[in-house]
């Protein structure tokens, strides 16, 4: 058990409480050797890796499985995670739960995919588009060598940043006084957001 948890509980809304509470009973339960521990701010439950979570909201709990995507309840998880950020959607009261039976033999099912080392697929990721320069910018890096060396010498999500807010102007005005102001940045080698960069 982890004291963590027990803060996390008491500082919760008193409808999460009970559900909360319910919730890691249950897990207890159903696996006598999870390890408790806070993960993003809300408890988690590991056992041989993460096997589960629980969230409390302001209006509803979420409970999650790890491996949700591997378990023979997946499409039902998947469809009431849409709207929940939960695989048993948004949970207001102990009645909005399945059966302890249920959840329980769930659990079960999520130590045994642990248990046999499974893990789930990794997500296949976007291709990366490559950063498309406005003309009306290019022409001026080319007026501006410091600029130039600092825009060159950027990350692709750093150049992004500031072609996305020179394209995304509705007028010309507007974009014309966006690529003065990114040429007079990038001459001092700042990036498009630095004025949120800590001190």
């Amino acid at each position: 058990m982890d004291k963590r948890i027990d803060n996390y509980i008491t500082k919760s809304a008193d409808f999460a409480k009970p559900i909360l509470n319910h919730l890691r009973k249950l897990i207890h339960t159903a696996c006598p050797h999870v390890e408790e521990t806070i993960k993003w701010g809300f408890p988690h439950f590991d056992y041989k890796g993460m096997m589960c979570s629980m969230a409390a909201f302001k209006h509803h709990c979420a409970f999650n499985f790890w491996k949700a995507a591997l378990m023979k309840d997946a499409d039902s998880f998947e469809e009431n995670n849409k709207n929940s950020m939960g695989h048993y959607g948004k949970i207001a009261s102990l009645e909005d739960l399945p059966s302890d039976k249920i959840i329980i033999s769930r659990i079960k099912e999520a130590m045994k995919l642990n248990d046999e080392g499974i893990k789930v697929p990794e997500r296949n990721k976007p291709e990366k588009k490559e950063v498309v320069v406005p003309d009306s910018l290019q022409k001026e890096l080319v007026k501006n060598k410091k600029a130039a060396l600092t825009f060159n010498n950027f990350s692709p999500s750093q150049k992004r940043e500031y072609t996305d807010w020179i394209s995304d102007a509705k007028t010309e005005e507007t974009k014309n006084k966006r690529i003065s102001t990114a040429i007079e940045w990038m001459s001092e080698g700042k990036i498009r957001n630095w004025k949120y960069l800590r001190k």
